[in-house]
């Protein structure tokens, strides 16, 4: 029966992302809302430009939708437990659609500015900031989830001082959203990775009997999947910043309410990889003047030696698949 209802709520979410994208899409069109990319950049992406972009819109719509609808299921439930589970909501909700606001002034910037620059990094940051303090307080001072840590490979958890607890899942979440917005970078490459890391974390909501996040991560789950129909190779939509981070924080809230953020080392590689494919990239050329790989994120990389949006797409998935299944066994 819980497999039932995890099914029906993932279809209702993917649905819900069908129908909005279906109406969101030709908006974005005659708003003339494209994709910029920049020269710097393959020059094959170059005929992607004027694409319709911030799709992460669609994203915003549908989980609100199906979150609230959610919410307001449990909340006039006659069991407390019921009632709890809508509460225990409500913060990854706002903490979700927080970064998901903050990618979209980003991308409304960059379109406004018809630059690819969009936000000055101080102000993302700044935001960004705001919104991983409010979750964590949240979390710890509202929920009252204690700052255990589950340790993987160990099979046990370490207690962090609140002091240091604080940074640390501050640390989590600007990383990953981080993370996340680097992949996107392909058609359907940051949609595909971030469904097969949400299900891993679903996976083990259910495992453990977290029933909010397991109703949370079916509806985002579902959202990908919805959203992944119009973002796979030749995309009619990129999710720009607005989606990136939004699912970046996402991952991050769960993870942390989870109380397994170092998991994501495991599960999310491939964001990880893409991560430090740019770092060793610049402090590599500033020290050197040369480059390691042809270009980075990594993904454009691979691009340069020949290998296409679709073949990335999959492989990238793959792994993360096997990383996921590892992680699951580690728990």
């Amino acid at each position: 029966m819980e497999l039932e209802f995890q099914t029906k709520l993932i279809l209702l979410s993917l649905a819900v992302c069908f129908v909005t994208a279906i109406i969101v899409i030709p908006i974005l069109k005659r708003l003339r809302v494209g994709q910029l990319e920049r020269q710097e950049g393959p020059q094959s992406h170059l005929k992607k430009q004027g694409t319709p972009t911030m799709g992460g819109i669609i994203m915003i719509i549908t989980i609100l939708v199906v979150s609230v609808f959610m919410c307001l299921d449990y909340g006039k439930s006659e069991a407390p437990e019921e009632r709890q589970i809508a509460t225990n909501m409500i913060p990854f909700i706002a903490s979700t659609i927080g970064f998901g606001i903050i990618g979209l002034i980003d991308d409304l910037k960059k379109l406004i500015g018809k630059n690819t620059e969009g936000l000055k990094p101080m102000y993302k940051m700044i935001g960004l900031l705001i919104v991983s303090v409010g979750f964590v307080i949240g979390l710890t001072q509202f929920l009252h989830i204690s700052t255990d840590i589950y340790i993987p490979f160990l099979g046990n958890t370490l207690t962090l001082p609140f002091w240091l607890y604080i940074p640390f899942a501050v640390l989590v979440m600007l990383a990953t959203t981080n993370a996340i917005n680097l992949t996107d970078g392909i058609d359907g490459l940051s949609t595909s990775v971030t469904t097969i890391i949400l299900t891993c974390l679903t996976v083990i909501s259910i495992i453990f009997g977290v029933k909010e996040i397991t109703v949370f991560g079916s509806i985002l789950i579902g959202t990908c999947l919805g959203f992944l129909i119009f973002n796979l190779h030749p995309a009619k939509v990129m999710m720009g910043d607005t989606g990136s981070l939004l699912l970046g924080g996402a991952i991050a809230s769960i993870a942390l309410y989870l109380k397994m953020p170092l998991l994501l080392i495991i599960i999310a590689l491939v964001p990880v990889i893409e991560t430090l494919s740019v770092m060793l990239q610049v402090r590599h050329f500033k020290k050197t003047g040369k480059r390691i790989f042809k270009m980075t994120p990594i993904h454009h990389h691979f691009e340069l030696c020949g290998w296409n949006e679709n073949k990335i797409v999959s492989v990238f998935s793959v792994i993360t698949l096997v990383c996921c299944m590892i992680g699951l066994m580690l728990i």
